[in-house]
């Protein structure tokens, strides 16, 4: 079982506190250092210092750090252009020597469209959108050198596209597609994804997409298995229940509602959920959504007590 740490910046957080908790999660020994993609701060409040470009943070991880897996959960859809998106994606795999994993979804928190002036479609245009924004930045990444890329579609449109530059890693960078859309979201993970992530949701409901997934990707003629499973959870563990309460009134969370709902309390009951999560999904990858990135303890909690029991 692989630990993933995910932050939400846009909830309040700077370059420099991102630098901060990447090379603690490095330093703890965990798996990689995942950010979410967005530009308004979810909730009340002003979401002070403000939004971060995610493409931007991780080229200057990917040159701060050393060893992590670098990547988005997921890079918004309709915030950039598919050819653009994946020229940046492309150097930042470079500036990185090959550490990033690519997340991409389609995009979904009006608010923030709104508040910046970016056209979000109605639902279908958007799914629309979403895959040939696939299609073509693996297409452009996957052009052998020397040749161009083509693509008319209906929403965008690429002529003799050279698909440089290359990212390091060969074809492309993996690719980490979720949700938990019972239909096209399945078949477009079958397509393309390395990986397939259910976010915030409990067992049964990850359990029942895997297998729709692993449908998926049997009929494109690929292994039930090939698609690596993951979930992403929020955590809050604690040496003890005083500590526990205190991680979780820091991002307004209940202990028993994130007992429910995500990976918390003791160190004993973080082992037992994630070996259920293993058990009956299948995941082999947690994403711990960390909401208070001023507490570095707990990453180290996490990485000295939990971890070692997952082996």
């Amino acid at each position: 079982m692989k630990l993933r740490i995910f932050t939400e910046p846009q909830q309040g957080a700077s370059y420099d506190d991102l630098l901060r908790v990447a090379r603690a999660t490095e330093d703890a020994g965990f798996d990689a250092f995942f950010r979410s993609d967005h530009y308004l701060k979810m909730g009340s409040a002003s979401g002070l210092p403000g939004p971060t470009d995610a493409w931007i943070t991780l080229a200057g991880l990917a040159r701060e750090t050393s060893r992590l897996r670098l990547g988005t959960l997921v890079t918004a859809a309709t915030f950039r252009h598919p050819s653009v998106l994946a020229i940046s994606a492309a150097q930042v795999d470079q500036m990185s020597g090959g550490r990033i994993e690519f997340g991409l979804g389609s995009g979904w928190y009006a608010d923030e469209h709104t508040a910046y002036g970016i056209d979000l479609p109605p639902t279908r245009e958007l799914f629309d959108r979403y895959t040939e924004q696939l299609q073509i930045i693996t297409g452009l990444w996957e052009t052998p050198d020397g040749e161009t890329f083509c693509f008319d579609g209906e929403h965008y449109t690429l002529s003799e596209a050279p698909g440089l530059p290359k990212p390091a890693q060969r074809p492309r960078p993996p690719v980490i597609l979720g949700g938990t859309g019972k239909k096209r979201t399945p078949a477009l993970a079958a397509r393309y994804a390395d990986e397939f992530n259910v976010p915030f949701n409990d067992i049964e409901t990850a359990r029942a997409q895997y297998e729709r997934v692993a449908d998926a990707a049997e009929a494109e003629g690929r292994d039930r298995d090939a698609i690596i499973r993951s979930a992403a959870l929020v955590v809050a563990v604690g040496k003890d229940d005083a500590e526990v309460a205190r991680r979780a009134a820091a991002i307004g969370r209940e202990p028993d509602e994130l007992r429910a709902n995500g990976i918390a309390g003791s160190v004993a009951e973080a082992v037992d959920t994630i070996g259920r999560w293993r058990e009956r999904t299948g995941v082999t990858r947690l994403y711990l959504q960390v909401l208070d990135l001023s507490d570095l303890e707990h990453l180290d909690l996490i990485a000295s007590e939990v971890a070692p029991q997952l082996a």
